[in-house]
């Protein structure tokens, strides 16, 4: 197994050229035969910010998963689909090689005044507290290397292919990378835990993002990456190999990072 390269270095060494952004991904990023979905689409903001020069919010993004990206040279080309008053939405192709491989759009939309009156919903704390939990450990060949970079702890559902019958999962969930900028780390942790009928299995099989559509309220004032995340996972439906499901992302503090919706394929 090759040294973990933090997403600080990965981020680093980003080349802009134009509407293009090359990164550098390395194997410890891998879920399967590809790489992590929710660092390619912290990647893919990265980019947009990088060639747009955008410096409002970003309030929702949409990512489609084509195909497999392999380690090495990844390139993020973006094109902006429109810029209004108050919102720009952003086009981005992920290209793996000659091979386009994921499709994202990015919505940007500064604040605006508004007589509604604020609503979030009620976090539910986890039945048990992160020194409770068994950590899902990273084992060569067996867990996703990209493990390597993402800590997570069950506090209700099952880790997967335990042979239960959970379609949800409540998880405690950190970056081991320190440093990250709060919107990398909230679009990176909203894709992190399996999907929760793996636990249904026995025996490994595997999942892989088809669609996912993710909706970011403001970006917490207060420090993020050294805390544990909590994030809720339900699934709400299962059939002909393809599984619908949500997740509810909460900061360290308990307030809300993000609302995001999946389609899973499970080979199994």
């Amino acid at each position: 197994m090759s040294e973990a390269i933090s997403l600080n270095h990965i981020l680093s060494n980003r080349r802009l050229s134009g509407d293009t952004v090359h990164f550098t991904v390395t194997p410890d990023w891998q879920q399967g035969r590809t790489m992590f979905g929710g660092f390619i689409s912290a990647l893919a903001v990265v980019a947009m910010r990088d060639s747009l020069g955008l410096d409002i919010p970003l309030r929702a993004l949409q990512t489609n998963f084509v195909g497999p990206i392999a380690a090495g040279q990844v390139r993020f080309v973006t094109r902006l689909l429109r810029q209004g008053k108050n919102v720009s939405q952003v086009h981005c192709e992920v290209w793996s090689g000659d091979d386009l491989a994921g499709l994202v759009v990015g919505v940007f939309g500064a604040a605006r005044q508004t007589q509604l009156p604020l609503r979030t919903p009620e976090r539910k704390p986890l039945p048990k507290t992160v020194e409770e939990c068994v950590e899902l450990p990273f084992i060569p060949n067996i867990t996703p290397a990209f493990i390597q970079h993402v800590q997570m702890r069950w506090a209700s559902g099952s880790m997967p292919y335990t042979g239960q019958n959970f379609w949800h999962s409540g998880i405690h969930i950190r970056a081991r990378d320190t440093g990250v900028s709060p919107e990398v780390l909230i679009v990176m942790l909203s894709d992190g835990p399996p999907t929760p009928c793996l636990n249904q299995f026995k025996t490994p099989v595997m999942g892989s993002s088809v669609s996912w559509s993710l909706e970011l309220p403001p970006i917490p004032q207060e420090p993020l990456d050294e805390g544990w995340f909590q994030i809720d996972m339900e699934t709400h439906a299962a059939a002909d190999g393809y599984v619908s499901q949500s997740a509810t992302l909460w900061t360290p503090s308990g307030q809300l990072a993000s609302l995001g919706t999946q389609v899973v394929a499970v080979y199994g």
